[in-house]
């Protein structure tokens, strides 16, 4: 049980570690928080004790302990991460490309614009890709394909004008916005009132 749990001795030098550490102001909270822990047990505080001081669970403090007991200093440090995020062949990076440059419609979908969310469905299923969106997002990005807020599909590449890999789709919808739409279109009905102009 947690509640019966001790922590061993300390050698002078892992004392004064703890110390410093529980009274750092450059360390990260969650180490300093452990170190906490081990001080406290140091001084023979039982693990109910130290959980109502510091304000957490007491299974919490049990692990650090128990983490302490077991590995020193070390036992209090973050476990390492599980691994850098998937990497994916030039092949899959171009398919996913491919897909988020064709007009969903093609491909028999229900809709007529790409979403983040829709990309991942797409790709995961009919595909047989397994990739995340925030993934999609970064490759998306590393292309240099900006994502259009208020339209929801995707622009031309950024900085080098229409993409050539762009479906005729998308440059026809490209010719087709006006730039000074609003301006020809006039108030939206008219009962608008035109804004003052500010003359700076």
């Amino acid at each position: 049980m947690a509640r019966a749990l001790r922590v061993r001795v300390l050698t002078e030098e892992e004392q004064e570690a703890i110390r410093r550490l529980a009274h750092s102001r450059t360390a990260s909270a969650r180490q300093v928080e452990r170190a906490r822990i081990v001080g406290l047990a140091s001084q023979g505080r039982p693990v109910s004790a130290i959980a109502a001081a510091l304000r957490m669970d007491e299974r919490t403090v049990g692990l650090w302990l128990k983490r302490f007991n077991a590995a020193g200093l070390d036992g209090l440090a973050d476990a390492p991460r599980s691994g850098r995020p998937p990497t994916y062949t030039p092949e899959q990076v171009g398919a996913v490309i491919a897909a988020a440059l064709t007009d969903p419609q093609r491909l028999g979908l229900p809709f007529g614009c790409w979403t983040l969310d829709r990309l991942e469905a797409y790709l995961n299923e009919a595909q047989g890709l397994p990739i995340k969106r925030s993934r999609i997002d970064e490759l998306l990005i590393v292309e240099g394909l900006r994502w259009r807020t208020q339209e929801t599909w995707f622009g031309a590449r950024a900085g080098v004008g229409p993409s050539a890999a762009a479906q005729p789709s998308e440059r026809k919808h490209e010719r087709e916005v006006d730039p000074d739409f609003a301006q020809k279109r006039g108030p939206s009905n008219a009962f608008t009132r035109a804004r003052p102009r500010v003359v700076s």
